[in-house]
């Protein structure tokens, strides 16, 4: 079959169209709004902010486990003189919030959530952040751009970026998805003493958490939080005061973040297949046009060559 430029206009079209088509067929169910179902069988904590004492045994062991420096001002009362936020140096915090004339004075300790559906994951076009099986959002220095979508993307501002290093990287919590592949649990919850961090399946937890939370004597608050936020996230929280008093998000919505873009970023890879051939598709053809327009204009001048030759 011949090739016109109108046969290859219909040819693209129609691969675009397949290629949207795909990307849409793609597209999760949460995508309409529904949120999506949680992993009853990934690996989650349940951290419970009543029997947190502050002591950051947690942090030091985060610390230790990832090889980063000794916590900041270790055993001094005086760290929790200001709210701290998670960093390049501390992939885990604890913070105190005073007492009110409403509710008591409690510590709470906050990390990477490591969503169901991570929007981070999503974001990341080099897939430098992905979701395992078992729970843990890991991440891949050797993939990454150095874009930091997944910086923005983040519902609960977790991921930061070395900005200070000549080799830049991205830094979160690990969930010690090594410790969890040769069958510990991680370094954080193993060294709690009081059983403020409890580690196990998501389902488990979520079903412990309701029975603390609703039982005959409870003060808790009636608010897993974790258990529908953002889709789910695999670290949970209960308390006997509003998780938005202590520093976690409010409003953040049930749907996964991550439903708002796979659509999208689904179609990129058909789009960067696509574009080059189209590219050179057009080329091609005004190639063709420009020597069929120069051909045109020596014939037309040929007859005036051969008169002027006889002349």
């Amino acid at each position: 079959m011949k090739l016109t430029r109108r046969t290859f206009f219909k040819v693209t079209g129609a691969a675009g169209a397949a290629s949207v088509a795909s990307a849409a067929a793609a597209r999760p169910a949460g995508a309409a709004g529904v949120a999506a179902t949680p992993g009853a069988d990934m690996r989650a904590m349940l951290i419970d902010t009543t029997k947190c004492i502050g002591c950051r045994a947690c942090e030091a062991a985060c610390s230790e486990a990832n090889a980063l420096p000794e916590p900041t001002q270790a055993g001094d009362t005086a760290v929790f003189d200001r709210r701290r936020p998670t960093s390049v140096q501390a992939l885990t915090v604890v913070n105190k919030y005073p007492a009110t004339t409403t509710a008591p004075e409690r510590y709470i300790k906050t990390q990477c959530m490591h969503c169901v559906e991570p929007a981070c994951a999503s974001a990341c076009l080099a897939r430098a952040i992905e979701k395992t099986p078992a729970g843990p959002v890991v991440y891949h220095g050797d993939r990454c751009l150095g874009c930091r979508y997944c910086l923005v993307s983040c519902p609960f501002d977790v991921p930061k970026f070395d900005y200070d290093s000549n080799a830049p990287f991205v830094h979160k919590c690990t969930f010690c998805g090594e410790r969890q592949a040769k069958g510990l649990e991680p370094a954080c919850s193993s060294v709690c003493p009081t059983g403020a961090i409890t580690f196990g399946t998501r389902a488990a937890l979520i079903e412990e958490a309701r029975q603390r939370i609703y039982a005959p004597d409870s003060q808790y608050v009636r608010h897993v939080y974790g258990e529908r936020e953002a889709g789910g996230t695999s670290f949970l929280y209960i308390s006997d005061r509003p998780l938005e008093q202590l520093g976690l998000p409010g409003h953040v919505p049930a749907y996964a973040y991550s439903a708002l873009t796979q659509g999208a970023l689904g179609a990129v890879p058909f789009i960067m297949t696509l574009w080059p051939p189209l590219l050179m598709g057009l080329y091609t053809f005004s190639q063709r046009r420009n020597a069929a327009a120069h051909g045109d204009h020596h014939a037309g001048d040929a007859p005036r060559h051969e008169e002027d030759r006889h002349a």
